[in-house]
């Protein structure tokens, strides 16, 4: 067996030779002084010879150490050698393989089967939510502790279904990770049973008119931004969904002055299909009450946006819509914590009207009330859904409009304290 003395004073010969240690490990020579660990075996019936690596980086002790390391995974049945190479590429994987870098990686894949507004969702999840906590880490460092200090605070401020839809995420990053061999387990699946329990069925929402006005009343009523009030009393009226109002655009409103004001939202901000959005025929037709064209137009003079651009738009940042929690938490402050959400203005208006409609002997009411809500039945077409029943659901806005806002103050009253704010 060779020492560490041999290997060390082997001379260079004019052609390479070897010096032999045991069980088929060598010291190759060459003759310009290079000296490499090799390991003769048979795999298959045939030989091969697996490199360690140059000596004296890799020592005798070392080299004796791998080659039993790679005669164990031939024992059981696997070539030392293609052994290395996973071993190599897993290593060469996780080099640099930040949780950010797998995620943005995972997004990019997924990108081509989404919508781009759906995209941006998710995309922005991760970089408001995710990315300030875990996102600079290596995959391999984030544990489970670390994914609920993430997920925590978005439960925390009422977004439950929000922290179960980012825990769903961060778990497809890491099935991407453990596929590419990356990461060997998915730290945020036992993370959801530490999370409350998302609401099943139908969103919080007023089942009374009277309730509907209270929600108003206080939520108006407390501190807060005037356009955050205003989008609130615009998205009541409307009853679309609270998406779709905070990426309201001035050009989507017509006829403002006019006798028959509409909202023309575009397809691809509707919840369909990636096809439909693409598809202007899906685009979806709001009539607009006259207490909504009031709220629209404050809205609009109040956010400067005379011409283009959101109407709704942050107060950090004018290119972008105010986030889908602001509304949530303003009625949440006003007490309606577990009440009223704003996705429940769908429910209120389609609860009330189809009892007033039922109270009035017009159950043919129902579909169009359901139409207003852009409930598209299977194998209806889109002009159908965009344009049918339009007098009767501009008369059915209009009576929900008036009981919703008796008693309310006008729109322009919510700007008041606009200077504190603004």
């Amino acid at each position: 067996m060779l020492t560490d003395i041999a290997c060390r004073k082997a001379p260079t010969k004019d052609k390479p030779y070897k010096l032999g240690d045991a069980h088929g490990l060598y010291l190759y020579v060459l003759p310009s002084g290079f000296k490499s660990w090799r390991w003769k075996y048979r795999f298959g019936g045939k030989e091969k010879r697996l490199v360690f690596g140059g000596y004296p980086e890799i020592t005798l002790a070392k080299a004796r150490q791998l080659r039993e390391e790679a005669a164990r995974v031939l024992r059981d049945g696997g070539d030392p050698a293609v052994s290395k190479r996973q071993r190599a590429a897993e290593q060469t994987a996780m080099a640099g393989s930040t949780f950010e870098k797998v995620a943005r990686g995972w997004h990019a894949s997924q990108e081509a089967g989404w919508s781009a507004r759906y995209a941006a969702i998710v995309l922005n999840s991760f970089v408001n939510d995710v990315f300030p906590k875990i996102g600079k880490l290596p995959i391999t460092a984030v544990t489970t502790p670390l994914v609920l200090e993430v997920l925590k605070p978005i439960e925390a401020r009422g977004a439950v279904e929000t922290a179960h839809r980012v825990r769903q995420r961060i778990s497809e990053v890491f099935a991407t990770a453990i596929g590419a061999g990356i990461a060997s387990s998915d730290p945020a699946a036992v993370t959801k049973r530490a999370l409350g329990r998302k609401p099943k069925g139908k969103f919080p929402a007023a089942r009374t008119i009277k309730q509907a006005r209270a929600v108003l009343t206080e939520s108006e009523r407390q501190p807060g931004h005037p356009l955050t009030k205003l989008a609130s009393r615009l998205l009541a009226l409307t009853a679309v969904r609270s998406a779709t109002l905070r990426h309201a655009e001035v050009h989507e409103f017509e006829d403002l002055d006019g006798d028959a004001p509409i909202w023309r939202i575009p397809a691809r901000k509707m919840k369909l299909g990636v096809e439909r959005k693409q598809d202007d025929a899906f685009e979806f037709i709001v009539p607009l009450s006259r207490q909504a064209v009031e709220t629209v137009n404050v809205a609009i003079a109040f956010s400067g946006r005379n011409a283009t651009g959101l109407i709704f738009r942050s107060v950090r940042n004018a290119r972008k819509p105010i986030s889908d929690s602001t509304l949530s938490k303003a009625y949440r402050e006003a007490g309606f914590s577990g009440v009223h959400v704003p996705h429940g203005w769908r429910a209120s208006f389609s609860t009330i009207m189809n009892e007033r409609v039922k109270e009035e002997g017009r159950d043919g009411d129902r579909a169009v009330i359901d139409l207003m809500l852009a409930h598209v039945p299977s194998g209806v077409e889109a002009d159908y859904n965009r344009a049918a029943y339009m007098p009767r659901r501009r008369e059915i806005a209009q009576q929900w409009a008036d009981m919703l806002t008796d008693g309310l103050a006008p729109p322009a009253a919510l700007l008041e304290g606009k200077r504190q704010h603004g």
